[in-house]
């Protein structure tokens, strides 16, 4: 393991082979009402993990993860193998993310929001997980978006509770996604409506037929 003399790791934290740690990092923070190292970190082999990112006791992570800077993982999180979040990403408690996410900066991924293997988060997304914030009861039945398998979410967009994006459905820049996705979809502006199958998108370039090839077909 590589870290700087600035780190700190709590007890019971497992790091695998190849780690590297930049300044400030801070791994294992117990969640509220527990004692340090009694609940494990688990983070697997290569990770890199730059400044001033935060992950607490809980999380299990796989291998080749890599953060940006200060980004925060919460409690008891279970995140695969090659996911990549970026910088000042929030990813709150018991969110499953499965292998090779990509979750670019400052996106929020809240508690109980599952990401489907191969997934991609743009820049600034927002994922909501409570139709109603001061409801008495909000906790009781609080639950994120479920994004699919291969799909693909643009900058600024805003998904709201307890709604599924299907697989490689894509989802623009900027929309605000009320209800489910179907497969294969092409969705844009606020409330988001389908404009297109991904398989009818071309390249303006010129430099290739098909970007997403028959994805959803």
């Amino acid at each position: 393991m590589k870290a700087q003399a600035t780190s700190r790791i709590y007890p019971n934290v497992t790091l695998g082979e190849n780690a590297e740690l930049g300044d400030f990092v801070v791994l294992g923070v117990p969640p509220g009402g527990a004692l340090p190292g009694e609940i494990p970190l688990v983070i697997g082999c290569n990770a890199i993990i730059r400044s001033h990112t935060v992950i607490y006791a809980g999380a299990v992570i796989g291998d080749d993860f890599a953060t940006g800077h200060a980004a925060m993982i919460r409690e008891f999180t279970r995140i695969g193998n090659r996911v990549s979040v970026g910088t000042h990403t929030v990813i709150e408690h018991h969110v499953a993310i499965e292998d090779d996410v990509r979750i670019h900066s400052q996106s929020f991924i809240p508690e109980h929001s599952t990401l489907e293997q191969g997934c991609r988060i743009g820049p600034q997304v927002v994922l909501a997980n409570t139709l109603h914030p001061y409801c008495p009861k909000a906790k009781e039945c609080a639950r994120g978006p479920r994004v699919g398998r291969g799909a693909k979410i643009g900058a600024n967009a805003t998904l709201l509770p307890d709604i599924v994006i299907g697989e490689n459905a894509l989802v623009g820049a900027g929309a605000v996604v009320v209800g489910d996705v179907a497969p294969g979809a092409v969705v844009v502006g606020n409330p988001a409506q389908m404009v297109k199958h991904i398989s009818e998108l071309n390249c303006p370039y010129g430099l290739i037929e098909h970007p997403y090839g028959d994805q959803g077909g």
